[in-house]
């Protein structure tokens, strides 16, 4: 194993270890430190995070019915809806076992999921329930799967429903042609034109790297292996037909929680927790290390505080959320 903390211009680990913000202390200690879930300091980190810190202050505003704001924009009350904070809850290692939690995620289930394909709707359907079909989005389909699975919902047959849409639709065209005049494709052009949108094959893929490894079906693997190279072909962040270009400036600034947005450090995430190790990716871990500061810490440069049901860290200081992401990166691929 190489000796990944030689790229470090200082060590930031007790630094996330404290006890302020009992999430970043949990993922410290079981990604960076590599604790076993059966260590009793992890198990009481990850009681503190009920406890304290920004959890309970969400789950406070939620509604006995389950839901955040008006229960039928559940997603376009971004980003004080249901599906922001399930997003966020699940970000943040919320103990999916909780009452509360739980009946969040049934809400989403009940309202969000279309009933006829599996994926997740932005719109409720007056008519039938569930999800609207015409509705359906990538990205958040990806969210929605991903979410659920971290809160403990892999077992469920919905979320495998929606695992399987994912399989079944999520594309990954860089250019090449134009999409099928079929649904999901013939009006979502901005999610399926000539060229896939990224932040569908981001949170696509970053659904399907939470499967434990053991779990996944050939079709989930094929499916993975082609987001991969997707992103991989880009170079993470380029235009993949053009790799002088950065296909966005945005993602280049790093953020917590992205919702339905990405960065560069969010996909280096996923592809280093899915075990890729890869040149092309070399230019974009070069971007983390270059926004490394003397302290050995990041700072959260982009945010939407002001708009979440309750802050999360200052816009322009130094991010424990930000650092341990970094931090885990950085393990993963020089390790």
């Amino acid at each position: 194993m190489g000796d990944w903390k030689a790229v470090l211009k200082a060590n930031a680990v007790d630094w996330l270890l404290e006890k302020d913000n009992p999430s970043v202390r949990y993922f410290a200690l079981t990604q960076i430190l590599d604790k076993p879930q059966t260590s009793l300091e992890v198990q009481e980190a990850k009681k503190e995070i009920m406890l304290a810190g920004v959890v309970p202050k969400i789950l406070a505003k939620q509604h006995d019915g389950g839901y955040w704001e008006a229960p039928e924009k559940f997603y376009t009350a971004k980003y004080k809806g249901t599906v922001w904070q399930l997003i966020i809850l699940a970000e943040l290692g919320a103990d999916g076992k909780d009452p509360r939690v739980k009946k969040a995620c049934e809400f989403i289930l009940a309202n969000s999921q279309d009933r006829k394909s599996g994926g997740f709707s932005a719109w409720l359907s007056v008519k039938v329930g569930g999800g609207r079909y015409s509705g359906v989005l990538p990205c958040l389909t990806g969210n929605m799967v991903w979410s659920l699975i971290r809160l403990g919902f892999l077992g469920d047959p919905r979320d495998q429903r929606g695992i399987e849409w994912i399989v079944r639709y999520q594309r990954f065209d860089d250019g090449e042609a134009w999409p099928p005049t079929i649904w999901p494709y013939e009006k979502a052009t901005s999610c399926f034109g000539k060229h896939s949108c990224h932040m569908g094959v981001v949170k696509s893929l970053k659904a399907l790297a939470e499967i434990p490894a053991d779990k996944r079906s050939k079709d989930v693997v094929g499916t993975i292996e082609k987001g991969v190279e997707y992103m991989l072909k880009h170079h993470i962040h380029k235009r993949s037909h053009n790799l002088s270009r950065v296909s966005k400036p945005g993602w280049l600034r790093f953020g917590f929680p992205l919702m339905y947005q990405t960065d560069v450090l969010e996909i280096l995430g996923i592809l280093t927790k899915l075990g890729v190790k890869d040149e092309r990716m070399q230019e974009a871990v070069d971007l983390v290390l270059s926004k490394q500061d003397e302290q050995g810490r990041w700072m959260l440069e982009n945010t939407f505080n002001g708009r979440f049901q309750t802050n999360i860290e200052q816009k322009g200081g130094s991010s424990k959320w930000v650092t341990l992401k970094a931090l885990s990166v950085l393990k993963e691929f020089y390790g």
